[in-house]
């Protein structure tokens, strides 16, 4: 079985030497780049199952070097940040990161991080995925079709394209048709984890899947928001 390959692009080359240590003795290939265009030059050469992105980086930053890997790749992408402003991680979900997480990094959750977003997206080498069982169905409500193990999704004939938090979102909802789901309990479906209440990113990621799959986002039939409660899909 061939392990898990990370590319992590960070230009603090002290914390990326011990990082490589750890995750090589866990049985994971870390490959390290020291800028966003070394980081980008690696995509184009090798295939990867994530990368973990540096928001401060030298001469392209975080937010410019995932843009151009969105160009290229669908690789799950991991941002990282000094930082503890809240627009720097809603921009970066925005723009297409799986998931976000502050400096100091404790390698053990980075880990987890890593393995929660790899299950997501169906590309997990290592550990069972409990849901194997479900990935098999296809869903379909309203107009959307969803295949499950093929992790797509289409709206008049049309693939529309989802990040992986967006898929499980999209996924969880429609599973729950009919019945309102909370934010947090989204955001512990589709990431994992438990959120605190007042956590935005699951709004971030609700109004990008409305404008993919509305008519008028302003305006959405197909995922409504409960006041006070969370979101529901209607169904058909």
């Amino acid at each position: 079985m061939m392990p898990t390959t990370i590319l992590f692009v960070d230009d603090d080359t002290k914390l990326l030497k011990l990082l490589k240590e750890y995750f090589h003795a866990k049985g994971f290939e870390l490959v390290t780049a020291i800028s966003g265009s070394q980081g980008l030059a690696f995509l184009k050469r090798s295939t990867f199952d994530i990368v973990i992105l540096d928001l401060m980086l030298p001469e392209m930053d975080g937010f410019e070097t995932l843009s151009a890997i969105k160009q290229i790749s669908d690789v799950p992408v991991i941002m990282l940040t000094a930082l503890e402003d809240e627009t720097d991680r809603i921009v970066g979900l925005e723009m297409g990161a799986d998931d976000y997480l502050h400096k100091p990094i404790n390698p053990r959750e980075l880990m987890a991080r890593i393995k929660a977003v790899l299950r997501r997206a169906g590309q997990t080498k290592h550990l069972h995925h409990p849901d194997q069982a479900t990935d098999q169905r296809r869903l379909e409500s309203m107009g959307i079709v969803v295949d499950t193990a093929r992790r797509r999704v289409r709206l008049k004939n049309e693939i529309i394209d989802l990040s992986t938090v967006e898929f499980d979102i999209l996924c969880a909802l429609i599973q729950s048709e009919g019945r309102v789901v909370t934010r947090e309990r989204l955001m512990d479906m589709a990431r994992g984890r438990a959120f605190e209440a007042f956590d935005r990113s699951i709004d971030v990621h609700i109004s990008r899947i409305r404008k993919k799959i509305e008519d008028d986002p302003a305006r959405p039939a197909r995922i409504k928001t409960v006041w006070g409660k969370g979101y529901m899909w209607p169904g058909d």
